[in-house]
């Protein structure tokens, strides 16, 4: 059997890998758009940082294990064109040269592509001018060569997302002032106003000038003027500008569909290919997995949710279905994580609006458990809010803002896999967890917190 898998990321190794795994036998073929397959991309920060030295250590796999497993890659080779009843996909490589490869089986796992907002001259500035849309390995290595070329004192930051902020921090530790610029009215915008402005403190107290409710317009180059970039916005109505040496651009990203489009899949939310629950397109033999694709969440249903971790479990469910399996995605509940500066942000499930769209009827609380007993050296508080269904009970999600060694991350965790398994808010306290006290206490934070919201929908 003959399985061609179109994207060296998250979604396609671990489709190639679950089918070499399931079936030594199978033939499999990994076309990836560049020479860097398996590279984390949720590493670059810590890459720009200095905290990873070298970039080849952001290789989940080197490319002699990946060949060792006995897939073959094919670097620098680009998709161009799916022949679905002919079961062969067209590739170009580098050099120009084309070819059709034909496959049994066909996993496409093209992820996403970064999005470019409305701003006046971003599309004729580039790396060179010290303008940067980061994403790909590509684009961090053109990023080091302007950190390098440019030794910028002075560096803006377009976006407060999960990225937007881990490179706040990256730039701050080489040395650089940074400016971050979010439009919406406070960072980390897919946690609540009340656990934003404790991420927004801690930027703050780092040194990053942070300007919410802030658009940025245009930037364009000054040669005569005190840095090299003049970048202009409007915060409140009001015009503003900024001098900066380097501009970064991470305002979240778009599904890559486009060769999967013309070969005729439908799409979902947001543009998304539409796949199943076994991955499959509706196209004959051709399956699809990752950034590029719909997910299904496990409360509200269909949507698009770019997570590496969703990747992960999708590439692995393609990839055993393609040789004739049947693994069904179980879901996202949207867990997520972020180390920004001193502090760890954390959410997982429904927040109070989205479960009100969804049909619930939420409540949310809040609370500042320690993270283990008081009277233990070191103790800090991890701010919860807790979101439950006043009828039922249901816990319905749940996010958590807490100094880095506070476990906030593993605490996530415990709620993710209580909502996993549809558990009730006063389900969390009848968890048995473990406790000691330099690392907890007899009721953990996360149960606190559940009892903090039961004491609230019974007031």
């Amino acid at each position: 059997m003959r399985l061609v898998v179109v994207g060296g990321s998250d979604a396609g190794i671990s489709a190639a890998l679950r089918a070499r795994e399931l079936d030594p036998a199978v033939d499999v073929t990994v076309v990836v758009a560049d020479a860097f397959p398996n590279y984390s991309i949720c590493g670059i920060p810590y890459y720009v940082s200095g905290d990873v030295a070298h970039a080849s250590r952001l290789a989940h796999r080197t490319h002699d294990e990946l060949v060792a497993t006995g897939m073959r890659l094919r670097l620098d080779t680009t998709a161009t064109r799916i022949d679905v009843p002919g079961h062969r996909l067209h590739v170009r490589e580098a050099g120009g040269a084309q070819e059709a490869l034909d496959y049994d089986a066909l996993v496409v796992g093209t992820g996403a592509v970064p999005v470019r907002p409305p701003i006046a001259g971003l599309e004729r500035l580039g790396p060179e001018d010290g303008v940067h849309v980061l994403h790909t390995m590509a684009d961090t290595f053109a990023l080091d060569r302007s950190l390098e070329r440019l030794a910028p004192r002075t560096a803006l930051v377009v976006g407060a997302g999960y990225v937007g902020l881990e490179m706040a921090e990256a730039l701050t530790a080489r040395g650089i002032d940074v400016t971050q610029v979010e439009m919406l009215p406070e960072v980390l915008p897919t946690v609540d106003p009340e656990l934003g402005t404790l991420v927004h403190a801690e930027l703050d107290r780092r040194g990053v000038h942070v300007l919410t409710g802030t658009t940025v317009t245009a930037v364009a180059p000054t040669p005569d003027g005190p840095a090299r970039l003049r970048v202009e916005g409007n915060a409140g109505g009001e015009p503003t500008a900024w001098d900066v040496d380097i501009v970064l651009v991470v305002v979240g990203v778009r599904p890559d569909t486009d060769l999967l489009v013309a070969a005729g899949a439908a799409t979902g939310p947001r543009g998304a290919v539409a796949v199943e629950r076994d991955m499959s397109t509706g196209l004959d033999s051709v399956w699809a997995a990752g950034d590029c694709a719909t997910t299904l969440h496990r409360q509200l249903g269909v949507t698009y949710l770019p997570l590496g971790t969703t990747a992960h479990k999708q590439g692995r469910v393609a990839g055993e279905n393609a040789i004739g399996g049947s693994a069904r995605f179980a879901g996202s509940l949207g867990t997520q994580v972020v180390k920004v500066f001193g502090l760890v942000a954390a959410r997982t499930g429904l927040r109070d609006h989205e479960a009100a769209g969804a049909g619930f009827d939420p409540l949310t609380s809040q609370s500042s458990p320690d993270d283990h007993k008081a009277y233990y050296p070191g103790a800090s508080p991890i701010a919860i809010r807790v979101t439950g269904d006043r009828g039922s009970g249901r816990l319905l999600g749940a996010q958590l803002v807490g100094a880095l060694g506070t476990e906030t991350a593993k605490r996530v965790d415990i709620v993710a896999t209580a909502l996993f398994h549809e558990m009730s808010v006063t389900g969390i306290s009848e968890l048995d967890l473990s406790y000691t006290p330099p690392l907890g206490s007899p009721w953990d934070a996360v149960q606190r917190a559940a009892q903090d919201w039961e004491r609230t929908v019974a007031s």
